[in-house]
């Protein structure tokens, strides 16, 4: 009897030990397993003379840096594409009206030697609810990161010296050469013009 006791409650013990390895073995599955086939392809292997920094974390699919030091190698790609980096919120009317212009000459320009990156300095109590619902209705080409470093002052200087922190902001690159912009474009001929300077 007491034999039938011992196995009972060994028995028990297994199970509970089985359904707490499966629990904690699937705890990221949902992210995992998310569809975000509506979403920007964030890290896109196609150039192989890119080495992106390693994200703090990602949010469906999308890389989040924790602060500005952890993205500064986005800046410093040495190759012979062109980069567009624009930085902008989804609480930022001007940058919701000229994000259009940016994703049109994405679009015009897939197959050249140009990368659009959308930088979100988006809350970080609103990426569930603001920035990735924004993302998947709009269907973004630019690859999207975000960045929560909101000590702004101490960074970005770092970016261009003629920065005041007011977004949109777009810093334009292609190895030493660079050009910032830090008012919203107005129309997509305006993009292309600065750009086609480094093309």
């Amino acid at each position: 009897m007491q034999e039938k006791k011992i196995a009972a409650r060994f028995g028990l013990y297994i199970r509970f030990a089985s359904i707490l390895l499966i629990v904690i073995g699937c705890k990221d599955l949902p992210d995992a397993k998310r569809d975000t086939s509506g979403l920007a392809d964030s890290l896109s292997p196609e150039k192989a003379s890119e080495k992106w920094p390693e994200p703090s974390s990602r949010i469906s699919g999308i890389p989040v840096y924790e602060n500005f030091d952890d993205l500064e190698a986005i800046f410093n790609f040495k190759n012979d594409t062109t980069y567009v980096i624009n930085f902008w919120a989804t609480w930022c009317k001007p940058c919701i009206e000229e994000l259009p212009y940016i994703e049109a000459f994405q679009l015009k320009n897939k197959d050249k030697k140009v990368r659009v990156i959308l930088c979100s300095l988006d809350f970080p109590n609103q990426l569930e609810s603001k920035l990735i619902p924004f993302i998947e209705k709009k269907k973004l080409a630019s690859t999207v990161v975000v960045l929560l470093d909101g000590k702004y002052n101490d960074w970005i200087d770092k970016v261009s010296p003629e920065w005041s922190g007011a977004i949109p902001a777009t810093y334009i690159y292609n190895g030493a050469e660079n050009y910032f912009v830090g008012t919203p474009f107005q129309n997509t001929g305006e993009l292309e013009g600065i750009v086609n300077s480094f093309l």
